[in-house]
């Protein structure tokens, strides 16, 4: 047995137990003791405490390969805002990029989500792509209808304005997007936060596609956005959990596409898109590595008790 002075959590010593008093402390409640109820003793107190449990230090390439998923979402970005100055300049056809849109829905059709479903049955399989075939006609559809209307949708506001309010929702765009690394199977839960990544993406479409001069560069504009910022996303998730090598090959493309659209605009916005791009993927994860020395997770016994069920 040992004589102790019963103190509370923070040190102060509880006067109605006689120092005299032999006493044995245990952790239990249901047992009555002369100690108060936070009692701990001093020695068990800064025994149980854990520094950094469970803790699994990140490695440099894992790390890169999680930031092409950022690095493509801003790729994807850039290479939108090249494509709406090429339309806006007229140094692109806007019927080669409605062309190319549609080769790559028909392409989405084929090897999309629809076709990565395993089902013994035929007809499940035509009816799958028949519904999908009905969606794209009645989008592309309501695309065309809704051209005339969306190129004079802010024909009173000044271009200054239109700049700005794209620029405010393509960043909302990146900050709210699902980032979220896969499982094996490619399947990623939808969130909030991702849908309303994408409106704000839309809408800046909306808004930058009112700027352009004939119908047919605006539906072809809004057709691309629709395949960059709805379709894609969609697609991401399969695409990340089929093969590294592959995920890294199509990081690399856009990276190439990205850069190669912006050289002719300008060198100075090409410089500063190469430049954020391989920040994010190569030296972003050197700084995470980094600062995994600094993590200081304390655990003990005052955290509350997690049970564990069985």
């Amino acid at each position: 047995m040992v004589r102790a002075s019963p103190s509370y959590a923070d040190g102060t010593m509880d006067s109605s137990i006689s120092a005299d008093e032999e006493v044995s402390w245990k952790r239990v409640l249901w047992k009555t003791q002369p100690y108060p109820d936070n009692y701990v003793p001093p020695e068990v107190f800064l025994a149980s405490l854990q520094r950094n449990a469970h803790f699994q230090p990140y490695t440099y390439w894992p790390l890169v390969v999680l930031a092409c998923t950022i690095t493509q979402h801003i790729a994807v970005i850039f290479v939108f805002l090249a494509t709406f100055v090429n339309l806006n300049e007229h140094l692109l056809d806007p019927r080669t990029l409605v062309w190319i849109c549609v080769a790559s829905f028909w392409l989405t059709g084929k090897t999309g989500p629809h076709s990565w479903k395993h089902t013994n049955n035929y007809s499940d399989s035509n009816n799958n792509h028949l519904k999908a075939l009905k969606s794209s006609i009645m989008m592309f559809l309501t695309l065309i209808a809704l051209s005339p209307v969306l190129r004079t949708l802010t024909a009173a506001t000044s271009s200054d304005s239109i700049w700005a309010l794209s620029a405010v929702l393509f960043i909302l765009n990146i900050l709210l997007a699902d980032y979220t690394a896969t499982n094996a199977r490619g399947e990623a839960h939808t969130r909030l936060t991702s849908v309303l990544s994408m409106n704000a993406a839309i809408s800046a479409s909306v808004v930058l596609a009112s700027r352009l001069a004939t119908d047919v560069s605006v539906f072809a504009l809004i057709l691309f956005a629709v395949l960059s910022f709805v379709l894609y996303p969609i697609l991401k998730p399969r695409l990340q959990a089929l093969s590294t090598s592959l995920w890294i090959l199509i990081t690399a493309s856009l990276c190439s596409v990205c850069v190669y659209l912006l050289t002719p605009l300008s060198t100075t916005v090409t410089a500063l898109c190469a430049f954020v791009l391989f920040s994010i993927t190569f030296i972003a994860p050197i700084l995470i590595v980094w600062a995994q020395q600094y993590k200081n997770n304390i655990r003990g016994p005052w955290d509350v008790a997690v049970p564990k069920v069985r």
